[in-house]
């Protein structure tokens, strides 16, 4: 497990390329048949990638759970959310297993000891996108497929930001602690997320950006909003955005991302608006 540590946003000003991405940048999170996990003191959000070929793998290994967590289980005081980000595949919560094909979701409710994930065909094999949420009590672990989803069509052609917003963990869906979820599907000739862009003081968000095209990149836009940064991203790359920071992305072709945010509250207009024109 990689640990990140809280950073402060002054220092962040003075950062190189290669600070930006050791602190904020989540790349190769996908190996095959192992478990790849980043911890963020950042709200304490946790990210797995898991890419089961060969074997099934659970939710624990290469972790040491009571090192990093100080409890019995992973999930023993946590929430979690997974996507599957490739072929179809299976997750299997104490003995109930769920089939997920691609964008589909399977929200985990807390408590749940024994997580097992595999896929259907070693050929073409499933790619779970996890994030975990510290919870104070259970709800129900349940499937979302891409078609249950909350869609929310914004944006325009002429802006260049035409897209649905699929909300898959979130109020108007399904009960959780503070774990919300959901995926953003860019049209073809629309390239902008999350603009005019926005923070919000109290919850902090995890980018994941896939369906990029070959040779193609996305470059997220980060950092306070008269300081903005940006880190070039690749194919299933994902990225911390504390608080403080604003998470927009511009890429060189339409794309599709998942956003997971965790904090104070699930207030979805509980954001800080900056104006286009006000950005630095």
């Amino acid at each position: 497990m990689d640990i990140r540590y809280s950073v402060n946003p002054e220092d962040v000003k003075r950062y190189t390329t290669e600070e930006l991405r050791k602190e904020f940048l989540m790349d190769n999170l996908y190996a095959e048949d192992e478990v790849h996990a980043v911890y963020s003191h950042v709200d304490r959000m946790v990210t797995l990638g898991i890419l089961p070929v060969k074997k099934a793998l659970s939710i624990d290994d290469g972790i040491d759970v009571w090192a990093n967590f100080g409890t019995h289980f992973f999930l023993e005081r946590r929430e979690a959310g997974v996507f599957n980000l490739g072929g179809k595949g299976s997750i299997k919560v104490d003995g109930q297993e769920y089939k997920l094909g691609f964008e589909d979701c399977l929200y985990i409710t807390k408590g749940a000891k024994e997580v097992i994930f595999a896929s259907d065909n070693e050929n073409e094999p499933a790619r779970f996108y996890l994030v975990s949420a510290p919870a104070h009590t259970s709800y129900e672990t349940k499937l979302l497929t891409i078609a249950d989803a909350n869609k929310r069509p914004c944006g325009e052609a002429a802006m260049s930001n035409k897209r649905t917003i699929n909300q898959f963990i979130h109020p108007d869906v399904i009960k959780t602690c503070q774990l919300s979820m959901g995926l953003t599907q860019l049209e073809e000739g629309s390239v902008w997320n999350t603009m005019p862009a926005h923070t919000h003081e109290r919850r902090m968000e995890i980018y994941t950006y896939f369906n990029i095209p070959e040779n193609n990149v996305v470059f997220h836009m980060m950092g306070q909003g008269n300081e903005t940064r940006h880190i070039v991203m690749n194919n299933f790359d994902a990225v911390i955005s504390p608080s403080w920071s604003i998470h927009s992305g511009c890429g060189t072709s339409n794309y599709t991302f998942i956003w997971a945010m965790g904090g104070e509250n699930m207030e979805f207009d509980d954001m800080d608006v900056i104006k286009t024109t006000d950005l630095r």
